[in-house]
């Protein structure tokens, strides 16, 4: 069974859908290999095949996302106050201590360090107030995420350093990279003896 091609809209329409935060059109250039011009073309494309949809296209200046429709806003209401009734979860729980800890984060390295999808998590606390995205200095095609003053409030502390244990955490996350770093030194250094090795070996035979 072979793998039909897809078009371009509905590659974007995928992408958007995974990321599940705005995306400048040059960024959907580079990662589709594909021209500005076809890109845009594509969108007003993906735009005309979700009218009448639960999901709208929304753009603003040069980024475009994918958002729910206004004719939807009363179920998603709903289900919002549903979810913001319920207990953060262990999961919510772990990607806040992640942010605290560690922050600001991006998504990706919040999926590393959890192994797991961090969107919808993300997603859950951001509805919370609990933290906010901020455009990644390092790469414009990412957000971090960071606590927001509101759950600093609800701690019932004044900045992050005044977090439990904060100096302690902080001591072993460095002590962790270090071995992870140590560890790939080592890596790299048994990797170029055994190439050294095979080398010597072509060279006797």
């Amino acid at each position: 069974m072979t793998n039909t091609p897809i078009a371009l809209d509905a590659k974007i329409e995928a992408i958007l859908f995974f990321k599940s935060e705005p995306m400048s059109v040059s960024a959907l250039s580079k990662i589709l290999h594909a021209e500005e011009h076809a890109i845009r073309a594509a969108l007003e494309t993906l735009k005309e095949r979700l009218q009448g949809r639960g999901v709208a296209l929304l753009s603003k200046d040069d980024e475009v996302s994918l958002a729910t429709t206004h004719e939807a806003s009363a179920l998603i209401e709903a289900i919002m106050k549903d979810e913001l009734s319920r207990d953060l979860g262990k999961a919510g729980l772990e990607t806040l201590s992640a942010i605290l800890y560690q922050g600001p984060l991006t998504r990706a390295e919040l999926d590393y360090i959890r192994g797991v999808n961090s969107t919808f998590i993300l997603r859950n606390l951001l509805i919370r107030g609990l933290i906010e995205k901020i455009p990644n200095p390092k790469d414009q095609r990412s957000f971090l995420y960071r606590p927001t003053f509101e759950l600093l409030s609800h701690l019932g502390i004044s900045k992050i350093e005044d977090l439990p244990e904060y100096d302690a955490v902080q001591s072993e996350i460095a002590a962790f990279h270090g071995i992870e770093e140590k560890t790939d030194d080592a890596i790299k250094e048994a990797e170029e003896e055994s190439t050294t090795s095979d080398e010597a070996e072509k060279a006797d035979e």
